[in-house]
């Protein structure tokens, strides 16, 4: 049952359109992850969603209410900004106490309730600490408990921890997670960082130029992407501008060469189509004869090391391809080697492209 509803949401500020008509549906206790690259709308709707800010059209519905023209302080929602945006001048224990102290809840309770909350963010120990004594970590484990001090029915978190270091962020978004499954609180959240919102949302919603491409899982962003923006967008992605020369046969040309793409069967013959795959997907080995069906041959131009896994750019005949592969096999394939690269038939997606224009440029996969 849909909780949390944007329906045609729309923002203009000026000529420009921030917002063009989202739809999000989001159930309760659902974790959705706004993710897009700077200036795609995702910050303006959650102020939105926040009232911050008000719609040129559509509205936002909250447990079957509309509460489009409802003042912020009326709406239950607890917003945790990126720049935490703690009180100086108090400690811990009084930044979670203050909403609670507004709303007028009593002495006893608001102890009871800021020392619970306190424990659950880690924090018990560094109650009376003020923020200028607390890590960045620490003060956003301190903003996040302070919103959900006053029981929010959503949660809001606009980018929470860009300011942090990346060891610091991985622990914390674990932290937000688990918190968040710990009290079944519906949760839209903010952030430009795809493996952060690949690792712990229910739902994923890619923005760009204000519009929705695609919402769905974490798993379909990832394996099904269904624009060229989102393929761009989400992962690594190896990308082949190629022409279906047979549909039945799901026969498609790049460069010359002739791949067989499971995807492209039923496809109209002639029709534009981008291949992707992703690197782990693709299969090198050494060149000891020519190239096999579904594959090519090429150089290792470069190698970047990733811990247990080993990035490789090869090159040749026209195509540049990167392949995943783990550390110890792509030791046998140092910089320079010939190498046959294999395209699975099974693993490779396909995108229309529009048959006038350019389409999404081929770009080099290391510019991602």
């Amino acid at each position: 049952m849909t909780f949390l509803q944007l329906e045609n949401l729309h923002r203009d500020f000026g000529t420009v359109k921030a917002l063009n008509g989202i739809d999000i549906s989001l159930g309760e206790g659902e974790f959705l992850s706004l993710l897009g690259p700077s200036g795609c709308g995702k910050t303006t709707a959650l102020r939105l969603v926040a009232g911050f800010d008000r719609p040129n059209q559509g509205r936002i519905v909250v447990d079957g209410k509309d509460v489009t023209n409802v003042a912020p302080n009326k709406r239950d929602m607890g917003m945790v900004f990126q720049a935490y945006s703690l009180f100086p001048n108090m400690t811990a224990r009084q930044n979670v106490e203050f909403g609670l102290k507004i709303r007028g809840q009593h002495k006893h309770d608001r102890s009871h309730r800021v020392d619970d909350l306190l424990e659950l963010v880690g924090l018990g120990h560094a109650a009376d600490r003020y923020p200028h004594q607390l890590s960045g970590g620490m003060q956003q484990r301190v903003a996040l408990a302070r919103a959900l001090a006053i029981e929010p029915r959503v949660l809001l978190l606009d980018e929470p921890l860009s300011a942090l270091d990346a060891k610091v962020r991985v622990q914390l978004r674990e932290e937000i997670r688990r918190i968040q499954l710990e009290l079944g609180i519906t949760t839209l959240y903010v952030t430009h960082d795809q493996e952060e919102a690949l690792a712990i949302s229910d739902h994923v919603a890619v923005m760009n130029g204000g519009v929705i491409e695609q919402m769905g899982t974490p798993s379909e962003m990832y394996t099904a992407p269904l624009t060229p923006f989102v393929a761009e967008f989400i992962g690594t992605m190896n990308r082949l501008d190629a022409v279906v020369i047979d549909g039945g046969a799901g026969e498609v040309e790049h460069s010359g060469m002739r791949l067989q793409v499971d995807a492209a069967r039923g496809r109209r013959d002639g029709e534009r189509v981008l291949v992707l795959i992703r690197p782990e997907s693709l299969e090198l080995e050494a060149q000891t004869n020519g190239a096999t069906p579904n594959s090519f041959t090429g150089e290792v131009l470069t190698q970047t090391f990733l811990g247990p896994v080993t990035r490789l750019k090869v090159t040749g005949s026209g195509t540049s391809l990167i392949a995943d592969m783990s550390t110890a096999r792509a030791a046998a394939l140092p910089v320079g080697a010939r190498v046959v690269a294999k395209i699975p038939s099974e693993g490779a997606k396909l995108i229309s492209l529009p048959d006038d224009g350019p389409g999404l440029p081929v770009l080099d996969p290391d510019d991602q």
